[in-house]
């Protein structure tokens, strides 16, 4: 059976952690900013945790 191949897409928008999670840029940052507080701004500069829904499916996309 070949192997499966990487989706690009899906590995250069994450990151995987040292426990396996995946760790991805919040939404959002892109325009629009003047409508938004600075606290939420300074917030969304953190990176996110992938919630668990979603977790088997891009980890499967990346072949992990």
């Amino acid at each position: 059976m070949p192997k499966m191949k990487t989706r690009k897409a899906v590995a250069s928008k994450f990151r995987v952690t040292a426990t396996g999670k995946l760790k991805a840029s919040r939404p959002g940052r892109r325009h629009k900013l003047t409508g938004k507080t600075p606290k939420r701004k300074r917030q969304l500069r953190q990176p996110g945790l992938v919630d668990d829904g979603h977790l088997k499916t891009y980890k499967r996309l990346m072949c992990l």
